[in-house]
Order: structure tokens, then C-alpha cells, then sequence
């Protein structure tokens, strides 16, 4: 008997101190509020729905990954120390039998993924842990799981792993998808994406008019809404401003974003849009948040006509490449005065949404709040013409400076289309105090300006420098002539800047596009130039670049924008 060993007695006093431990432990962790008790073999059953098993035969398993019992899991903690007195023969026997024979007869254990569970042998198990040993013995019996654990996994990674496995059993995405990872890192979130799957089954039976196989509906979420998602976070490397954090934790926290941004603006913003505001506002990387507190604190100080908007192409590179080819401007920002002549950009932006099959954000700005009911009347005009149009719009009204309200909103749509009501006047100090100045210089999309009632337009005029907000209005231009079948009219003035070469530049791009666009050289003064040869080819619009210089340059020396918004009657798209 064990009892007469040698060995008992100081191995009876050896489970006294690995009480005395496990007692201090217990205490650490109520303190640190982390649990060191043994998984529930019976508990992960049932949460990962197993059945059967397969015999691996006797194997050497690592001690450290031994995480759970089958029936015993209260009578020891994590680290298979005892916790009760009443163990103190048995697994002084069992330590005293191991030193007489120098060793331990095989455990028998359950395997899941990495991590092992006691079936019988827990004594041996934590003597052998207490002697030092790096493995034991065992008799495994492997149980499968869609999502295996690790021997590290808390509580909640349990948790965690259980919603995992049973989110893959309702959807098969595993199957749907193999190799695609949906973990996540914060429990109870999974019905976020059921929700979602369920929705978007509803829409599709709905545009198909039949009843969609649920698989086929989980395939295209996937495919057309959470990859493209998970595109975004992946090519912007959002991963790095989020550590220890999944693509599906993005995936979610964006579409929560999104419904939080809906409330506050009333609009049905786009994911893709949801994505990077999310990224730009909740990033957790220490220098990303300096960056957004510096670029606060200089938008306090810095007068809104000296201040620098967004480099040039920003918006095509943040934005358009995760976007779909044949849809350039999807969403659409109109801000409307409310004065009658205001609509017309309403309802040209209209024609622009019917042909891109978009929609329009609606935007009333006021000075204070208590103007805010005022601006219902401006909302009911708004619903009326998008729902005779047959078009989505959706209205907002804020209160702020107008030009600032409007860069802040125009971060979610493709494109900006405004009433030009009041252009840049000639002189220094009307430059310096125009709002309309500002909104140009600050604005993260393009801005169409309407200066009034606009006809169907046929033919544009694009005006061709070279510049790097060129090259954008020579982008939007191919897109105009291959999508939309629009003539181009392509002007470039040679000066010191541009030459011959410029324009067989714009050639050789918008040919390669599949455009034919008429080619123009011109000399001296760019916007006569501009002026001129929009009214000699007819040209219903005009393209062209944005600012070229620093706003403060901008302000003292004038610009050619500003003289074509003065002076031209028609409509006029600044890239940027």
C-alpha cells in the first residue's frame, strides 16, 4: 500500500504546500479577475455539439496542454493544483507509488483541437505536473470540432469558439468558403452576421422574385459584401491600427459603425464609406490619434480659405478602388439653400443619379439650432422630387458653417453637386472670405457646380494641363465618354507649363480608355482659353482640375477656377 511507502509522509506534506498554492492562486486570481478553473469536458460537449470520437492510441502529451476534466474539474485549478483537503491521501499515494516505481501508469485523456481533457488520471496528472515532468502518458480519444481549441483558451475564447462552431453549422461557410477565417475576439457578436445573411436573403429573393436557396444567399453576402469589406481592410492595412483584433472584429465594428452613422445623419451610408470613417475615427494606433488631434487643432486655427484640402487623386485612392467600374458616382451630396434657384442642382443631380443608378444625399445647413424645423419644408421639396424621379434620397439638416458641414458629409458620398450662387469674386479679400472657395480647396470629391437650370449635355469640355489634379479631371472624363457616351473636346494652353506634348498625353490615355476625344491647342490666357473654346465647340460642361497652388497663394494671385466659375454659364466638374 502507498500508505506504508517511505515516500508518504513528505509527499502528504507536499500537497499541503500545493494547497497552500492553489488557495494563494485562487486568491490572485478573484484579485486580477481571471479564471484559472479546469474546463468542463461535459460543458465543451454540448457547446461545440460533439459526437464520438476516434482512439489515437497511447501517445506522450504535453502537460501544459492538459486543460480540462471530464468529471473532476472542480477538485483541481488551471495548473492542476488540488483544491480540496479530502484529496490529500489519494494524491499522496499516487505521488509516492510514482517515486517508489519511478513513474506513472498512462491517463487516459479526451483531445480537442490542441487542448486535452482528464477521462481518468487526475491525480496523476497533477502529481506528475508537481514533480516537473514535461508530459505524461495517455490514452487519447480525439473528438473533431469545425473550430479546435488551444490549450491557452480563457473562458471566453471557449465561448468565443462555441458561437464560432455554431455559427459555421447554421451558415457552412467553412464548406461556402474553405479556408476563409470568421473568428472573432469578443463574444456574442455572430448573430450581428446571421442578421445580416438573413437580410440580404430577403433582398435578393426580393429583386429576384423567387425563393433563393439560403446557401446561395450566405455565398453572395460573402462574396459581395463582407469580402469586399474585408478587401478594404486588407489592402489599407487597417489590421496593423487594431492589434490583436480579426478581420471579422473589423467587419463587425464597421457595420455597427454604419448603423450609428445612419442615426446621426439620416443616410444610408455605404459600407465601403462606413469603413473609412471608421478607420479614420477609431483607430487605436497611438501615432494615427496624434495625427487626428494636430489636424483638429490646425482646422480650429486656420482660416477655412487658407486651409490645404486632401492630396490630389486622394479620393479615387481611398475610395473608388474598392468601388464597382461601372458606377463612378453612386452616392451623391446636394446641398440645397432652400432658395428656388438652389433646386437646380437638385434636379440635375437627379439626372446624374438616374443614370448612374445611385442616390442623393440631401444637405440643409443652418446657423443654430433653433433654425433646424425650419429646414422640414426644404426636407418635404427634397422627398417629393427624388420620389417623382423615382430616385433614393435621403435628408439631413445640420448646423455648423456651411462649407465646413458640407467637406465633413462629403467624406461618405462619390460626388459633390452644388448651386453656384455666389462665385469667388476678382479681388484678394473677396477670395479670402468665400465660403465657396474653401469648400473647393477642403473637399474630399469631386464638386459639379450649377450655376443654373441645365439642359442635356452632350458634349464636354476638359481642360488639360498635366497637372496631378488634371490627370483626376482626365480620369472622370474617360469615364464620362466610355459609360456615359458623353463627346470630349480636350483643350490644353501651351505655356510654360504645357506643351505639345501634354496634349498627346491626354490623348494617348483617353484613346487607350476608348474615347476619340477633339483635340485643342491654345496660347496665351488659360481661362479665355477655356472661355473661348467651350463657347466655338458647344460644349454643354466643362472639366477641369482644381486649385493648383497653396490656398494662400491662391488667394493673392487669383486662379483660373475662379475666373471660369464667374464667368461661365455652365455646369463645371473640379476634380481633385
Amino acid at each position: 500500500m502507498a500508505e506504508n511507502s517511505l515516500y508518504y509522509p513528505a509527499s502528504l506534506e507536499d500537497f499541503r504546500r500545493a494547497r497552500r498554492r492553489a488557495a494563494m492562486q485562487d486568491i490572485l486570481a478573484t484579485v486580477t479577475g481571471q479564471s484559472i478553473d479546469l474546463l468542463s469536458f461535459e460543458d465543451i460537449r454540448r457547446k461545440f455539439r460533439l459526437e464520438g470520437g476516434n482512439s489515437l492510441g497511447v501517445r506522450d502529451v504535453p502537460l501544459d496542454a492538459i486543460v480540462g476534466s471530464v468529471g473532476r474539474y472542480h477538485d483541481f485549478n488551471r495548473n492542476f493544483l488540488p483544491r480540496r483537503d479530502n484529496n490529500s491521501e489519494r494524491w499522496a499515494s499516487v505521488k509516492a507509488a510514482a517515486l517508489e516505481s519511478s513513474g506513472l501508469p498512462p491517463v487516459e485523456l479526451y483531445k480537442i483541437g490542441e487542448a486535452y481533457f482528464v477521462v481518468d488520471g487526475n491525480h496523476r496528472v497533477s502529481v506528475a505536473k508537481e514533480l516537473g515532468a514535461p508530459g505524461i502518458e495517455a490514452y487519447v480519444t480525439e473528438f473533431r470540432a469545425k473550430v479546435p481549441l488551444a490549450p491557452t483558451d480563457t473562458p471566453d475564447d471557449i465561448i468565443i469558439k462555441a458561437e464560432y462552431a455554431d455559427f459555421l453549422e447554421k451558415t457552412r461557410l467553412d464548406h461556402i468558403l474553405p479556408g476563409a477565417n470568421f473568428q472573432m475576439t469578443t463574444p456574442g457578436r455572430y448573430w450581428v452576421l446571421e442578421m445580416q445573411i438573413a437580410a440580404y436573403h430577403e433582398i435578393l429573393n426580393r429583386d429576384s422574385g423567387s425563393d433563393l436557396p439560403y446557401a446561395e444567399a450566405v455565398r453572395r453576402w460573402a462574396d459581395d459584401i463582407y469580402l469586399a469589406v474585408v478587401r478594404v481592410i486588407r489592402e489599407r492595412g487597417i489590421l496593423r491600427d487594431f492589434p490583436g483584433r480579426t478581420e471579422t472584429d473589423l467587419y463587425v465594428w464597421i457595420f455597427q459603425h454604419r448603423s450609428e452613422l445612419a442615426v446621426k445623419t439620416g443616410w444610408d451610408i455605404d459600407l465601403i464609406a462606413a469603413a473609412n470613417d471608421f478607420v479614420a475615427s477609431q483607430s487605436e494606433r497611438v501615432g494615427s490619434t496624434l495625427g487626428k488631434v494636430e489636424e483638429k487643432l490646425l482646422g480650429a486655427i486656420t482660416p477655412a480659405a487658407l486651409a490645404a484640402g486632401p492630396s490630389p487623386g486622394q479620393w479615387r485612392r481611398e475610395w473608388l478602388d474598392f468601388r464597382p467600374s461601372d458606377r463612378l458616382f453612386a452616392n451623391i451630396l446636394v446641398p440645397i439653400s432652400g432658395a428656388p434657384a438652389s433646386w437646380s442642382a437638385v434636379d440635375f443631380a437627379l439626372t446624374v443619379a438616374r443614370q448612374e443608378k445611385g442616390q442623393l444625399y440631401g444637405l440643409h445647413v443652418v446657423a443654430t439650432p433653433e433654425q433646424v424645423e425650419a429646414g422640414r419644408q426644404v426636407e418635404a421639396e427634397f422627398v417629393a422630387r427624388c420620389r417623382q424621379a423615382d430616385i433614393p434620397g435621403y435628408f439631413s439638416v445640420e448646423t455648423g458653417t456651411i462649407s465646413r458641414v458640407i467637406v465633413d458629409r462629403a467624406r461618405f458620398a462619390d460626388l459633390v453637386v452644388v448651386h453656384l450662387a455666389h462665385p469667388p469674386g476678382p479681388g484678394p479679400l473677396q477670395r479670402l472670405s468665400s465660403g465657396f472657395r474653401a469648400l473647393l480647396h477642403r473637399c474630399p470629391r469631386p464638386v459639379l457646380t450649377v450655376p443654373g437650370p441645365v439642359n442635356a449635355i452632350s458634349r464636354v469640355l476638359v481642360a488639360f494641363d498635366g497637372s496631378p489634379k488634371a490627370q483626376e479631371a482626365l480620369f472622370v472624363s474617360a469615364y464620362l465618354a466610355t459609360k456615359v457616351k458623353l463627346e470630349l473636346v480636350v483643350l490644353t494652353v501651351i505655356n510654360h507649363t504645357s506643351s505639345g506634348e501634354t496634349l498627346a498625353q491626354a490623348k494617348k490615355y483617353l484613346e487607350s480608355q476608348g474615347a476619340a476625344p477633339t483635340l485643342v491647342t491654345e496660347t496665351g490666357n488659360v481661362a479665355d482659353a477655356i472661355l473661348t473654346t467651350a463657347a466655338n465647340h458647344a460644349c454643354d460642361a466643362i472639366v477641369m482640375g482644381g486649385y493648383g497652388f497653396q490656398p494662400v497663394l491662391e488667394v493673392v494671385l487669383g486662379s483660373v477656377v475662379d475666373r471660369v466659375l464667374r464667368e461661365s454659364p455652365l455646369p463645371l466638374l473640379i476634380c481633385r
